[in-house]
């Protein structure tokens, strides 16, 4: 009876203090009827309009599969907030989803630097960090229960295709002009990688501040270099205004870019000066005119329902939600942390209809896959030129 007067006032405090009054044995984030999942977009900052699109994306695929039935019968709610690419806005959101949310998991964080101050919080409550949208090595390395990504790394990305269009093309000179951050030095490194491997050097490296809008004395310096492959460790608004600065000074060289270049916004923005331009990509950008029915069909769907064309972001939405689902279902009926946990680190898929590569788990292995393709500008639209690169 002394034990029993303990636990009641035990819970009784546990409401009064706002403590989560879960029932004994059960995990956070999934009840009977419900698993909530939690997510972090730039709503509000620089790259808005990749968030918009992934955060449709999400949403489509969570009403496909309630309606469906949802996941052994339960239904998936998905909270969306708002990090603003901001990494002290991206803890007060991850402690939000966390603490009052009460999310099961965190799915599709886009952004490095957000996602590096959310792991922490979300690892003390031990809460699954799973496929963020971002190619950072950090995603997955060092190696931890709780954290798992999908897509090949800007390094490996660089590495097997720099390889590939040397071998392909007889570059003599190779140079890079990349973002003065990490992830420029990721993609720098994987070039300086990938060329040693084949017993060259970068002939040039330069680099340029966030925010440049003036790329001139870079190029030029490349092209005093008589560099004939460019590889570009830039977003958006840096190709185009690198690339349209060469066009313009008559230098024809050939550029390669990452997936963070990989976008329909660069040929939309750049127009026929783009043509030409190479860039690796994990997934192909799935045009209204596909050749797939498939993809056609899906596209007509988001399009209907958003009044816009989907684009490459809005196809990584909708995986990582497929993705989740997928790894849940062969939880079964009672997900738990460590049930899904375990059923992701046995779980492999074939190509999705989508072009996106296979992926893998293991308990040693939390990315997905390390390969990438190439793709090229060819009359205004990303065409693929490759498979998925193999050494």
């Amino acid at each position: 009876m002394k034990n029993l007067k303990i636990a009641a006032a035990v819970v009784c405090a546990a409401f009064m203090f706002g403590a989560a009054p879960l029932a004994l044995g059960q995990t956070q984030g999934v009840s009977k009827t419900e698993i909530v999942l939690g997510t972090e977009q730039d709503l509000s900052g620089p790259i808005v309009a990749f968030s918009k699109q992934l955060k449709n994306a999400m949403e489509m695929r969570v009403e496909e599969i309630n309606a469906a039935g949802g996941i052994h019968g339960r239904k998936i709610r998905l909270i969306v907030e708002d990090h603003g690419y901001d990494p002290k806005k991206a803890v007060l959101a991850t402690q939000k989803l966390v603490q009052k949310d009460k999310i099961f998991a965190m799915v599709g964080l886009i952004g490095t630097a957000p996602a590096m101050a959310a792991m922490p919080i979300l690892f003390d409550k031990n809460i699954p960090h799973l496929f963020p949208i971002t190619a950072a090595r950090e995603m997955y390395e060092p190696l931890h229960r709780l954290k798992y990504s999908i897509a090949a790394t800007y390094y490996e990305q660089v590495r097997a295709s720099i390889k590939h269009m040397v071998k392909q093309k007889s570059y003599k000179k190779v140079c890079t002009l990349y973002q003065d951050d990490d992830f420029g030095l990721e993609v720098m490194r994987g070039a300086e990688a990938g060329l040693k491997e084949i017993n060259m050097t970068l002939a040039e490296k330069t680099t340029y501040k966030r925010g440049a809008t003036d790329f001139s004395s870079q190029v030029a310096k490349m092209k005093d270099t008589g560099c004939d492959l460019v590889v570009l460790g830039t977003i958006i608004r840096e190709t185009i205004g690198t690339i349209g600065t060469a066009r313009k000074l008559g230098w024809n060289v050939d550029f390669m870019g990452t997936s963070a270049s990989y976008t329909d916004l660069i040929h939309k923005l750049g127009g026929p000066a783009m043509n030409g331009f190479y860039s690796t990509n994990t997934v192909n950008n799935p045009y209204m005119d596909d050749a797939s029915k498939n993809v056609r069909e899906w596209a007509t769907k988001y399009k209907d329902k958003y009044k816009e064309d989907p684009t490459v972001f809005s196809v990584y939405g909708a995986q990582v939600i497929d993705l989740f689902a997928r790894v849940a279902e062969k939880a079964g009926p009672n997900l738990t942390t460590d049930t899904f946990i375990n059923s992701l680190e046995g779980f492999s898929m074939s190509r999705d209809m989508f072009g996106g590569d296979a992926v893998s788990f293991s308990k040693t292995k939390h990315l997905g896959s390390n390969r990438a393709r190439l793709s090229q500008i060819v009359n205004g639209k990303w065409t693929p030129i490759t498979d998925y690169i193999t050494e």
